[in-house]
């Protein structure tokens, strides 16, 4: 009986240098993200500042909080691909690790933001509607 030789249509080699390459861009772009929603937070803190309402402040801590989000999902994207290739157990362990710290940012990010949109909502709602969600 002949046996059939594996066809490598990459070797792995090259496979772990592309997916580098990657890694690298997406970890790239996160860390964008995390810069650009910084200096954006940063000049709208400049702007309400003389204002002196702590009310200025939500949205601010609204759109920093998102853009930490975003930047969070692109650098969980990044350790997931950076195991994409014949991942040892240790680099298993070390992505749960990333990743359940990563997802547990991201969790209490999501309910900051929900819990300042509501304020918001409240602050902006007419006299007399009920405190809550509003359509």
């Amino acid at each position: 009986m002949r046996r059939l030789a594996a066809v490598e249509f990459l070797p792995e080699e090259s496979l772990t240098a592309v997916v580098d390459t990657f890694v690298r861009v997406v970890e790239a772009a996160g860390a964008v993200v995390i810069l650009i929603g910084a200096v954006i937070a940063v000049a709208q803190f400049l702007r309400a500042l003389p204002r002196r309402d702590p009310d200025a402040f939500i949205p601010i801590r609204l759109t920093l909080g998102r853009f930490l989000a975003l930047g969070l999902e692109f650098q969980l994207a990044s350790d997931v691909l950076r195991t994409a290739i014949a991942p040892s157990f240790e680099e298993l362990g070390k992505l749960a690790a990333v990743a359940a710290i990563r997802t547990a940012l991201n969790f209490f990010l999501a309910r900051e933001i929900r819990e300042e949109q509501r304020v918001l909502a409240d602050k902006s709602a007419p006299a007399g509607t009920p405190p809550g969600p509003h359509p």
